[in-house]
Order: C-alpha cells, then structure tokens, then sequence
C-alpha cells in the first residue's frame, strides 16, 4: 500500500520523508506545496528529482475531478459531483451565505445507514473516505471558484461517525493553521445518533457543532425512517446529547425533517418540545425533500408555522431551514444515484 501523502500531518511527512532518507523540511515543502494545488509529484520542483522518483515508489497524491457541476440560478449554489481516484463518486454543496461560504461534504461513498428519506443511503456503503477525499472537496471547490470555504459542514454522503479515525484526522487537518486554517467552531458534524461514538467524540475535545438527526418525538416514529432507532432509543440518544453538553459545554443542534402527515402534528411538536426543553440546544426544522422511491412529501407552510410556534412554547430556538439550490436538487445523494443508472 503507498501512503497517502495528503492525509499527513506536516510531522507525519518529516518523519516520512527521514524514512526515506532526506531531511525532515522536505515534509514541510511536501505539505505547503499540497496546499498549493500541486496534485503530481512531478511539479515539486523544490524536490531533488531521484527523491521525486523514490516518492512516487512509496506513495501518492489522491485527486477528486470535478465530474458534473451544478449552478443554482435562484442563489448561486454550487453541486458538485466529484470523481476519486478509484473511479468511485461523492457529492459536495458550496453554499454562499452573509457571514461567509459554507461548504457541505461528503465523508463516504453512499451510507448504511437505511434513513426513509434520505438519497444518499438507497445503495448502501460502498466505502469511507480518506481525509484526503474529504480534504480534496473543498480544496477543488476553492480552486474552481477562486472562493476561501470558511464553514464546514460534515452533512452530505455518509454518516461521518461510522467513519470515525478518518473524520477525526479530517477535522484536524483541515484545522492546521498550515494548511486550509479552518476554525473548529466553524465546523459542523451531523449524525443520526450513533451513541457509543457521540461519547467517543465528547472526550476528542474538539469545539465543532454537533448536529444530531433526530426526525422524530418518539421512538415508535423514529423506527419508521431510521434504522439506527431498533439499536438506541430516543432517551439512550437524548441521555448522550446531555452527556456531550455536560462534557464539551457546546450547544447541540436537532435536525427535524418535517414529513406531510408523519411527524409534522401539533401533537408531534409538543412531545418534541416537552422532550427538548431545558436543554442546551437548537432545533432546526427542515422540510422534506421528496424523493422518486419513497412517498414522503413536504409538510404544508401553515402546519410547518403551526409546529414552529408550538415549539416556542417550550422556549426553544428554532428556525425552519432555507432551501438553497432548489433548482439543482442539492440535497446530497441525488447527483449520484442519478449518476450512478446512467
């Protein structure tokens, strides 16, 4: 196996770089020249040639090509689908907002998972990414668009607690004041509730937004369009959420996907607020996107105002998500299936 160069520390490539008989600044050129877009080893000129030769006998630089890109017409929303080196595809969403640009990616390709409504699990796990694939997603977006990423958001393929010590050296990378410098607090990481690795990640003391998919008040709901319910109830999840607050002292946000005639009753929204209250969090409401194989539809706008207020009776923030690239179905996953029955 060659090793991945782009998912190495700068002390990681000294070290490796020692190994292979040069001095430890190499690593440093190998990294910043990384950073710099350089995806060949042929371009690090700065490298004596006979090391060039010995690098590329004992490891690689991965590449994700930009394979079909979306523009969104209403907002300038970006979609992309990226294709890795092994031919495999993952999604990304460049998002522009006030306060900067938020990118959505990817941490596997597809999802075992199972969740009803979601496109990015209907053909299972195919594999995990490297840091260096989640790393090459923003990296290729920044370059395409000559746009700075200042928020991440690890929401798009994949669920990234199931691809645990990746995701970690990801968010570390991604965070080095040497490569992207990415501030954690401008990070968020969204699982649907995989609770032996929410405790894991309270203990990484990592200041990131955890965001928790919850699209449910109960757990006989929860088991209709999320797996992971059969293995943890909602109390196991909602103990573990209050474990994490305890632990990290950060806010926790919800993701509540609000389904026509499933989950969007007023009754839903009390025992949502009844289950939320006192807690250190924020929920954040989000209309369904339909997709072609499920049924599930979006809530109508007077029940979704209707679940909002009642919400704010338990004294808890709430918003109802902003659907940016409706014109290009940026939900990740769609791009590609679609993609995918070519």
């Amino acid at each position: 196996m060659k090793t991945d160069l782009l998912s190495m520390f700068p002390e990681e490539l000294a070290e490796f770089c020692v190994q292979l008989g040069q001095p430890k600044y190499r690593g440093k050129q190998i990294f910043e020249g990384l950073y710099k877009g350089k995806r060949d080893l042929t371009e690090f000129s700065v490298l004596p040639k006979d090391f060039r030769e010995k690098l590329s006998e004992n490891a690689f630089i991965p590449t994700a090509s930009i394979k079909r890109k979306l523009v969104s017409a209403i907002d300038g929303t970006v979609k992309y689908l990226y294709e890795l080196h092994d031919g495999e595809t993952v999604e990304s969403v460049f998002m522009r907002y006030h306060h900067g640009n938020t990118m959505c990616i990817s941490t596997q390709v597809g999802c075992r998972m199972g969740c009803a409504f979601c496109a990015s699990t209907k053909a299972g796990l195919v594999r995990s990414l490297m840091p260096s694939e989640m790393l090459l997603q923003i990296l290729e977006a920044e370059r395409d668009l000559n746009e700075r990423v200042s928020n991440i958001v690890l929401m798009g393929m994949g669920e990234p607690l199931d691809n645990y010590d990746n995701v970690i050296k990801f968010l570390k990378l991604v965070n080095n004041e040497s490569g992207l410098n990415i501030g954690l607090r401008h990070i968020s990481l969204s699982t649907c509730g995989l609770v032996d690795k929410m405790d894991r990640l309270a203990e990484e003391g990592l200041p990131i937004t955890l965001s928790v998919s919850l699209h449910a008040p109960n757990d006989e709901k929860r088991r209709q369009t999320m797996p992971i319910a059969n293995k943890y109830s909602v109390k196991e999840l909602i103990d573990a959420c209050k474990r994490y607050i305890d632990k990290t002292g950060r806010r926790i946000s919800f993701e509540y996907a609000l389904i026509s005639g499933v989950n969007d009753s007023k009754e839903d929204a009390h025992e949502l607020g009844k289950l939320l209250s006192g807690m250190l969090c924020h929920l954040n409401l989000i209309p369904v996107n339909p997709i072609k194989e499920k049924n599930f539809q979006r809530s109508e706008k007077n029940a979704i105002k209707l679940f909002t207020e009642t919400i704010e009776l338990y004294k808890i923030n709430v918003t109802v998500r902003r659907k940016l690239g409706a014109d290009i179905n940026a939900s990740c996953g769609q791009l590609r299936a679609d993609d995918s029955n070519k």
